[in-house]
């Protein structure tokens, strides 16, 4: 497969920190959280990128849940419940997050699935399920409950607590959207490091896989998406940028988005819903029951269910029968569908296939001729029929070298390792875009007549995170201001109605004119009230804080040094020019990254002003003093510089009170009573299978502990009245839990279980002490066999080199003799000893007394190993050859002079051996010396170094 080995080029990119306690939960995780299923990867020590599997061992997992018989159920599960009670099965919840009960979103679902009990929710003016008479869940419960569901299973895989994650997001979700999903990961227990746009994470994946196609150039790629729900187009670029973030100059690739396209209700499930509503024509064509499929919930569930099995057979075949039986009335359903028919009945939607790549190209102000590839992505792909429209239009190959299911995950996981604390990856920058411009409005007065003014905070394609500063400097009473979506024309009217209220929120400002007075007290001037607004990595807009800035002159004199020459400056970046400004005006920080907006921006130009005044006037404090030229005009200079003025920046909060339209997130009392709903519900099911597993382990344990008993091997190692006593409360334990017991409590069953668990304890010891035993006993006597020749050979070799001393070799066979003795014992008790008698022997006792006697040998392996034997002085041969030379020699020194007789003295020094005996060889003569074969040398060594 192309992606089999996607976590070994995964590991060359990530760089996993040494530092790992499993009890503080290093990994993370990201969700990839769709309309019809849900994918969760995970990244942990070792372990850069990995896909977490279900209990199933699927990849992916259906975004269900379902409620039957005080039980809960995910996945698989939950759909097969939903076959046969459609209203106790909730699925496509994403559509449904942040509505209203009057979005037309909420009204296709409801005309999708008519057997749900849809109920507003007055309080926050969004929807609930009604499961029953005392039961509700709201969008943000069941999406909790999938979501701590997809968190169990990451825990899973990575064997350790997991708490923070990166959530993916379709691109186009509103304020309200995505709030609503982070309030469902906190209902989960989840730390969200990040909403992560689909398309974004998709192409951070892509990114990741062909960075060595990126280069300084910028080049542009089309991902075409086409999921269950929804369909998305996005052009994005990949460059390398320099960044300047670490204090000096880097280069890192980076993926931008620049233009998007989607179509709201264009998916999968729109096709399977055509199919769906033709097999219930067909049926009811047939006249097999009086009663229509139409009004049957179960019967159109079951449709639901077998159009979706033939959509994707038909992607790959031209036809394929369609059967389901028991339809409804207990008769069978089976047509023949061919592609030409589905593309027939969806050929309205294959039309619409390209409307959001002609969207995205107008966003993005690029032509198709600028795009290297598209790349589909998506199960909606898949269609021939979608696949044909496409590349008619875009008159390129359509490319499918990416995985269209786990891409997205893939994207974020990374995403989520680089955001965390646990990991260091390689950086690759995304610059996410804003779908929806975001502009405030307020009234103003001019010249007795109230004027509307509009100001854009966030324009169409702006990146994010930035933040934006809003100055207002014509009010002097308390003020409100709307916060609202702006420049929308280019959305038809049905994705205007989708989504949903297009005043996000009011703020009201209080005590402006104390606060004005206070500064105007004090002789300062007003330079305006600053909102500072922030659009976070998750898209979500926040109004950090509210304040206003004056102004005021003071006297400075050359004490007040670099304070108020820094105050100076700020202030006049933020009065700007020495006339007063006129109109409101949006600021942008210098700094694009986002940082408590509350604290003063840093400004590069500003510091480096500072800095230049700093060392000009220490520069000055430090030159000699000029000859006095005139006393008089020195004292004028000095008078002018204590009289110089300088401009103190005042600032003074201001009260803000916003008020939220639209879908309101769960507050503080409504998110605690979800809370414990939810909690109450995860207990349940932990309980629920702790009780299970009891269960399962009690029962096969009684199966078990039968089969034994029936074995030989068991029946030598137990008495007859042993024997009885466990069979009899086997028995009677099974009997019960086939009569009596099958609804009793976890505890109950734990209890069972340990008891029986005591009453065979003793049998289950003693035959594995008889299994185990001839490999412990084989084992010690050959350890026996090599410690006596590793003796003979320590004896021999001492007499040539004092490797040991006497000690250690009287230690060693002390050692011996005493492993001897024990192993007599051992094997007349065992002789002597009953099998279905106590043991008297323990295996790990005896593995203990072979581990004192292969300490001690490796001891002295070790001694050996380090030793080196000493240098002896060795005669030259040419002072050997006569006597009569040597003499020679001796009465030539004495006449050379002292520095020639030292010369000749070095020269004949004795030098060492050519060459020392090796560690290994010491080890090999030590080991090997008196032994008759080969054969016998290798055994030995093998034996000496044998551990049980």
């Amino acid at each position: 497969m192309k992606f089999k080995n996607i976590s070994l080029i995964a590991l060359s990119l990530f760089t996993i920190c040494l530092l790992f306690d499993k009890s503080n939960g290093l990994a993370v995780m990201s969700v990839d959280i769709g309309s019809e299923w849900f994918k969760v990867a995970i990244v942990s020590p070792g372990v850069p990128m990995e896909i977490a599997l279900n209990k199933e061992s699927k990849r992916k997992t259906p975004v269900a849940i379902a409620f039957r018989n005080d039980e809960r159920t995910f996945g698989e599960d939950a759909q097969v419940v939903g076959v046969r009670f459609p209203q106790n099965c909730f699925s496509y919840i994403l559509d449904l997050l942040g509505k209203s009960i009057d979005n037309p979103m909420v009204q296709l679902y409801k005309k999708r699935f008519p057997y749900h009990n849809i109920v507003e929710d007055k309080e926050r003016n969004t929807i609930m399920f009604q499961l029953n008479e005392n039961t509700t869940y709201t969008p943000e419960e069941l999406l909790a409950q999938i979501l701590y569901h997809a968190k169990e299973m990451a825990e899973k895989s990575a064997t350790q607590t997991i708490k923070e994650a990166v959530i993916t997001v379709p691109g186009f979700f509103n304020q309200a959207e995505r709030k609503a999903v982070l309030k469902a990961a906190e209902l989960a227990g989840i730390k969200v490091l990040q909403l992560f746009n689909d398309y974004a994470a998709v192409a951070l994946n892509y990114g990741i896989f062909h960075s060595k196609n990126i280069n300084d150039t910028a080049h542009y790629i089309m991902f075409y998406d086409m999921g269950a729900s929804t369909t998305t187009a996005t052009v994005v670029s990949y460059q390398n940028v320099k960044t300047k973030e670490r204090g000096f100059v880097e280069t890192h690739p980076q993926v931008s988005i620049v233009g998007v396209g989607y179509d709201r209700t264009l998916g999968g499930i729109e096709f399977q819903i055509r199919l769906q509503e033709y097999f219930a024509r067909e049926f009811d064509a047939l006249k097999k029951t009086p009663n229509s499929v139409f009004k049957n919930p179960r019967a159109m569930a079951k449709l639901f269910k077998e159009a979706g099995r033939v959509k994707l057979i038909l992607s790959a075949n031209s036809e394929f029968y369609a059967q389901v039986e028991g339809l409804i009335d207990e008769h069978d359903f089976k047509l023949l569908v061919t592609r030409e028919k589905f593309e027939e009945l969806c050929a309205d939607l294959f039309e619409r296939a390209v409307n959001p790549i002609k969207e995205a190209l107008k966003t993005s102000a690029l032509t198709m001729d600028l795009m290297t590839q598209v790349v589909l992505v998506g199960a909606g792909t898949r269609v021939p029929k979608v696949q044909d429209m496409l590349a008619e239009f875009v008159k390129i190959e359509l490319s499918k070298n990416i995985n269209t299911d786990e891409a997205a995950t893939l994207g974020a996981v990374y995403k989520a390792a680089d955001l965390s604390q646990g990991f260091k990856v390689k950086k690759f920058i995304t610059k996410d875009a804003v779908l929806f411009p975001i502009q405030v409005v307020f009234d103003r007065n001019s010249n007795n007549k109230v004027k509307q003014v509009k100001r854009t905070l966030f324009s169409k394609m702006n990146a994010f995170p930035q933040k934006k500063i809003l100055t207002f400097n014509k009010h002097t009473e308390d003020f409100e201001f709307n916060v609202n979506y702006a420049d929308l024309d280019s959305l038809p009217a049905e994705e205007l109605e989708a989504l949903g209220n297009l005043n996000i929120s009011v703020i009201k400002l209080k005590g402006v004119s104390e606060a004005l007075s206070k500064h105007a007290k004090e002789s300062a001037e007003s330079k305006g009230i600053k909102a500072h607004f922030a659009l976070d990595e998750s898209g979500i807009l926040n109004l950090i804080n509210t304040e206003l800035v004056s102004e005021k002159t003071s006297l400075a004199t050359e004490e007040e040094g670099t304070f108020s020459k820094l105050g100076s400056t700020i202030s006049k970046f933020f009065g700007g020019s020495e006339d007063k400004e006129t109109v409101e005006k949006v600021e942008e920080p210098v700094k694009e990254n986002i940082k408590p907006v509350h604290e003063e921006p840093e400004y590069p130009e500003l510091k480096k002003e500072t800095e230049d005044k700093e060392k000009e006037q220490k520069k000055n404090e430090t030159k000699p003093e000029k000859p006095a030229e005139d006393k008089s005009t020195n004292k004028t200079e000095k008078a002018e510089k204590e009289k110089k003025p300088t401009i103190i920046t005042l600032k003074e909060p201001i009260v803000s009170e916003e008020t939220k339209f639209g879908p309101l997130p769960l507050e503080e009392s409504q998110f605690t009573k979800s809370l414990e709903k939810i909690k109450a519900l995860n207990e349940f099911d932990k309980e629920k299978t702790r009780r299970e597993t009891a269960l399962n382990n009690l029962e096969s344990f009684v199966i078990d502990a039968q089969q034994k008993l029936e074995s030989e091997e068991y029946k030598v190692a137990t008495t007859p009245e042993e024997t009885e006593k466990i069979i009899k409360s086997c028995s009677e334990v099974s009997e019960w839990l086939y009569e009596d017991g099958f609804d009793a409590t976890a505890d109950v069953y734990e209890e069972k279980l340990a008891s029986l668990k005591t009453l065979t304890n003793e049998l289950y010891e003693r035959v594995f002490e008889h299994r185990e035993r001839p490999e412990v006993i084989k084992g010690m006597k050959s350890m026996l066999n090599g410690s006596r020749v590793f003796l003979h050979n320590m004896r021999n070799l001492n007499k040539s080199s004092e490797i040991f001393t006497d000690v250690e070799i009287e230690t060693l066979e002390k050692v011996i003799n005493e492993t001897q003795d024990y192993f007599d014992l051992v094997k007349r008790t065992f002789a002597e000893t009953a099998l279905n008698a106590a043991v008297p022997f323990k295996v790990r006792d005896m593995a203990n007394k072979m581990a004192l006697l292969d300490r001690e040998v490796k001891y002295l392996l070790n001694k050996a190993k380090i030793w080196k034997p000493k240098q002896e002085p060795v005669v030259n041969a040419t002072e050997n050859a006569t006597a009569g030379n040597k003499t020679k020699d001796s009465n030539n020194s004495k006449s050379l002079p002292e520095s020639e007789k030292n010369k000749t003295e070095e020269e004949t020094k004795t030098v060492p051996d050519s060459e020392t005996e090796s560690t290994d060889s010491q080890e090999e003569k030590l080991v090997l010396e008196g032994s008759d074969t080969t054969e016998e040398k290798k055994t030995d060594e093998e034996t000496i170094h044998q551990e049980l």
